[in-house]
């Protein structure tokens, strides 16, 4: 997940950037400096990718494109 899918996540979402942190279990400047292009862990890219997924986003590779869309609903 790169920085612009975060925040295309949480726009489809409705969700703040203080939700997010709050779901993740992360602070809000953790949030803030990955969606800021800033160098952030990993591990901390994957807890808030999980989290967003949680909420019924799914992040795609499609042939190059990265793509950030809601879950169907079952």
């Amino acid at each position: 997940m790169i920085p612009a899918q975060s925040r295309a996540a949480r726009e489809l979402l409705g969700l703040t950037q203080e939700h997010l942190a709050d779901m993740a279990d992360l602070s809000l400047s953790t949030i803030q400096e990955f969606e800021n292009g800033r160098s952030v862990d990993e591990c901390l890219v994957a807890t808030i990718e999980v989290a967003l997924e949680a909420a019924g986003v799914e992040f795609r590779d499609d042939n190059g494109e990265l793509c950030v869309c809601l879950k169907k609903r079952q």
